[in-house]
């Protein structure tokens, strides 16, 4: 617990201290927001700045905190130190420049602004990488709570195809709609329930005050059988780190942000708040899998992660605190999906040119758009392994467009004439997970593992020297006049 303690602080003082860096040196201002200029009582509508705290929060949480910190806690504490570092020094800033950047461009969407910042080649390649991510975001996002709440009503099939139906009824209200009409007031309701969830279980975690497996203890990987902890931890935690996914999300934010000088607690600071949700988590998933837990609540250590969540919070909250509990977790995936076919929705009309005012042409796009991600739902359901195949995937394709997105905001530094180091580092360094991990996945190459270290740190080293070439030829001449 002194690692979990010390990790917490860790979190709030990266907030304190390093967002107040990464804000100073993007320099907010007083300039009009796309909120302000560009109103159009659709998806530019400006919100409190609480109800966007909240939205933002839940957009880019889904169940990545949750699911995957407690598969990140089978590696033991080295969970910790990625959490709090890669929260801190990548995903906070990978998410609050992402955000940024979007409301200095007219809060244009992510393939946007990498056909900026890395060409238009680039961006067309984005644009089909993104959708078809965000379309999966979907797809998975349906299932994942309709098997949960279908558990919960019965062992029965069908209720989780009841439940399927239900939220993608909802999805294409929700990516229709106006954004205040339905996202801009349920999400709070889901937020409080989400936080109340960290919050209760933090509780009874210092109640408790359980011997677990503390960094002094060492770095080794505790179940082995989870992969290598480098590459796979850090694919494994994804949306408690750095998530490529919040870069689409934090577009939608930024057509409702009245002033740039919220940009901080709104974007650097949602994914601090998620950090601390995933550090939770994985301190639970260590008392249940290596301190006893599982023994005191009757169970085998050895469950997957719904079964985890749902045998920890009813069995520590009770049925009313199990209830709001599991509540968090379930619209944690829906309040994600939803804004993530929202985001497909605004990316492909962005590059139509096609307006989205009127509900005609907001309907001929959420049309196709909704025919695919029943097709990737239907793979889900019909193929017996097809989520676990979709999800893999999607962790995959989700740390690759954070590589994106980070070497993007590092251009954008490097023509401000601005210390690009923040995202330079973290931009080699993911692409080095990213290359290595498809290659000794089981899912895709299936290479040794001593193959995935040495394309590691070539590929590591080869960005640098990449990076360090087109600065002379081209950074180191100076930049763009401010956007």
């Amino acid at each position: 617990m002194i690692t979990f303690l010390l990790s917490l602080v860790a979190l709030v003082v990266g907030y304190i201290v390093y967002g107040r860096v990464v804000e100073r040196i993007f320099g907010p201002d007083g300039r009009p927001t796309p909120a302000v200029s560009m109103a159009d009582g659709v998806d530019y509508v400006v919100l409190p700045g609480w109800k966007v705290f909240m939205i933002q929060f839940l957009n880019i949480a889904g169940t990545g905190p949750i699911f995957g910190a407690i598969m990140g806690a089978m590696f033991g504490p080295s969970a910790y130190l990625w959490i709090v570092f890669g929260c801190i020094f990548a995903g906070a800033v990978h998410d609050y420049l992402s955000g940024m950047l979007s409301m200095r461009h007219g809060g244009a969407g992510l393939p946007e602004l990498i056909g900026i910042y890395l060409g238009g080649r680039t961006k067309r390649v984005m644009l089909v990488f993104s959708v078809f991510l965000l379309l999966m975001v979907g797809a998975v996002f349906v299932y994942s709570p309709a098997l949960i709440l279908g558990r919960l009503c019965g062992s029965s099939l069908t209720w989780v195809y009841v439940w399927c139906v239900v939220i993608f009824a909802y999805y294409f209200l929700a990516t229709l709609l106006p954004i205040d009409k339905i996202i801009g007031r349920i999400y709070p309701l889901f937020a409080v329930a989400m936080l109340f969830m960290a919050v209760a279980l933090m509780v009874v975690l210092f109640v408790k005050w359980p011997s677990l497996p503390e960094l002094t203890d060492g770095l080794g990987n505790m179940r082995p059988a989870s992969g290598p902890i480098f590459p796979c931890l850090f694919i494994t935690i994804a949306c408690g780190a750095i998530s490529g996914f919040h870069a689409t999300q934090s577009p939608l934010m930024a057509r409702c942000v009245k002033s740039e000088r919220q940009g901080r607690p709104l974007f650097y600071g949602a994914m601090i708040t998620e950090g601390v949700v995933a550090l939770i988590w994985a301190t639970v998933s260590m008392y249940f899998f290596y301190g006893g837990a599982a023994a005191e609540l009757g169970v085998e250590p050895a469950l997957q992660a719904p079964e985890v969540v749902t045998t920890v919070s009813q069995g520590w909250l009770g049925v009313f605190g199990g209830a709001l509990a599991l509540l968090g977790v379930v619209a944690a995936p829906i309040t994600s999906g939803d804004t993530a076919l929202r985001s497909a929705r605004l990316i492909i009309a962005e590059f139509l040119g096609m307006e989205q005012h009127t509900v005609r042409r907001r309907i001929y796009i959420c049309v196709p758009v909704f025919a695919v991600t029943l097709a990737m739902l239907w793979y889900n359901i019909a193929d017996e392994d097809g989520f676990n195949v979709v999800w893999s995937y999607f962790g995959w394709a989700n740390q690759t467009l954070a590589v994106f997105t980070l070497w993007a905001v590092t251009v954008y530094l490097v023509r401000r004439r601005k210390p690009f180091v923040i995202t330079l580092l973290p931009a080699m360094f993911m692409t080095a997970v990213c290359a290595s991990f498809i290659l000794i996945s089981d899912n895709a190459f299936g290479l040794p593992v001593v193959v995935g270290y040495v394309v590691a740190v070539a590929v590591f080293v080869l960005s640098g020297l990449l990076f360090g070439l087109w600065y002379r030829r081209r950074g180191a001449m100076g930049g763009d006049a401010e956007v």
